[in-house]
């Protein structure tokens, strides 16, 4: 068949380790003090789509909005599978809400073009707002399958996806184009695969050969984005300009979402009562526990 899927992924910063030393004034995170991970439920996603080219044929192309470091998360895509790799990163999408990031997002689709398929994970572990998958779709003005749980059936033309919902699910068909969201649990993601790893470890973006242009007076970015196409490992860039994209839409100032207040938990332990190791001291402690109605 040769169908196309896009899958939107993200890095996103541990939230595990989100405390108030790493928020910012104005109420947003500042990833730089968080590890970086690739988002759980995108990574499912982008595994629904290498499963639909492993049957139908096709080909995987993965895009991913955010910093230049973004790119790390693209190479792992390029090593489980994806065919082509691409990071939409500028300067002006900063602070962006999930309005302005949608509307960049689905533009970026629409310079791919020629798509059968839009992938993502349901929601992203930093915001939780389930709100980009569905916001895209309406700006691409294509059907939309949310809570997807499995894809039951593909053919030139449509899918048939068993979605949830609460205290059950429910069996959707849709025409193609359509975006899906991903559950976690719809798939699990294959391993890396070595060769791939051993040939794309190397791939870069535009950023990131800029810069070795400048730490070395002999290498001209041109130059060196030639070299990497030949080689297939360009990862290819979007910037606001390349996507001739409306500022006004774009980051802070397309974002009509606003913190409110940021209250930092402290969670203090109480009083400590020693268990001991035995027969009498662990009967105590059931007792206390059924007591408490925590037990029983």
């Amino acid at each position: 068949m040769d169908l196309h899927s896009i899958v939107m992924v993200k890095q996103v910063p541990d939230t595990a380790n989100i405390s108030g030393q790493v928020m910012k004034e104005d109420g947003t995170v500042n990833r730089a003090k968080l590890p970086a991970i690739f988002n759980h439920e995108d990574r499912a996603a982008l595994e629904l789509a290498l499963r639909i080219k492993d049957e139908h044929g096709g080909k995987v192309t993965v895009v991913t909005m955010g910093p230049p470091r973004a790119s790390d998360i693209l190479r792992e895509c390029l090593f489980m599978g994806a065919d082509e790799a691409i990071l939409i990163s500028d300067r002006k999408f900063a602070g962006a809400d999930t309005l302005a990031t949608s509307y960049v997002l689905a533009e970026a689709i629409k310079k791919v073009g020629n798509y059968d398929f839009v992938f993502a994970g349901r929601q992203a572990i930093d915001g939780d707002t389930a709100q980009v998958g569905p916001q895209t779709a309406e700006k691409l003005n294509i059907p939309q399958i949310t809570y997807a749980e499995e894809i039951l059936e593909v053919t030139e033309t449509s899918v048939k996806v068993r979605r949830k919902i609460d205290g059950g699910y429910e069996i959707l068909e849709s025409k193609l184009p359509v975006l899906i969201t991903a559950l976690k649990d719809s798939a699990f993601p294959r391993p890396f695969k070595a060769k791939r790893v051993m040939a794309y470890k190397n791939s870069k973006t535009l950023l990131e050969l800029e810069k070795l242009a400048e730490g070395n007076s002999l290498l001209y970015t041109d130059q060196l984005k030639e070299e990497y196409q030949s080689k297939h490992l360009y990862i290819q860039t979007f910037t606001m300009d390349d996507l001739k994209l409306d500022e006004a839409r774009c980051g802070v100032h397309g974002s009509p979402t606003k913190v409110h207040k940021i209250d930092s938990v402290v969670l203090a332990g109480g009083n400590q009562e020693m268990v001991e190791p035995n027969k009498a001291g662990i009967s105590n402690l059931i007792d206390k526990l059924m007591e408490d109605h925590i037990l029983g």
